[in-house]
């Protein structure tokens, strides 16, 4: 993503495409969502991919909207936001060194 003359965000096709589930999900900061917003205005190619994303995210609520995972499934996905694991290589010459690092959410 790109600063424009004013150091505002200013958005290419890409990071739209990218990052358009959270724009319809109303889930950016104000200044990067009034960026996509400007690009989608001047954009006509992004505009058509966000408005079939737009369609299919309001065709999938509709049809799914309702439906609670089962308990035992939530239970599960709980547990393991609770971690992270990163897995990271770096690679020197003919050796690969992975590093392996895990976050638990503090408990309280």
């Amino acid at each position: 993503m790109a600063m424009n003359e004013l150091n505002e965000p200013e958005y290419e096709c890409s990071d739209v495409l990218r990052d358009v589930w959270l724009f319809l999900d109303d889930e950016m900061n104000p200044a990067n969502r009034a960026a996509v917003e400007a690009h989608l205005e001047r954009c006509s190619p992004c505009l058509e991919e966000a408005g079939v994303e737009q369609k299919l995210k309001a065709l999938l609520h509709r049809s799914c909207g309702g439906d609670r995972a089962p308990e035992h499934l939530r239970s599960l996905l709980a547990a393991r936001l609770q971690s992270v694991q990163i897995t990271t290589g770096n690679e020197q010459g003919d050796q690969l060194t992975v590093t392996t690092t895990t976050w638990h959410a503090p408990q309280g």
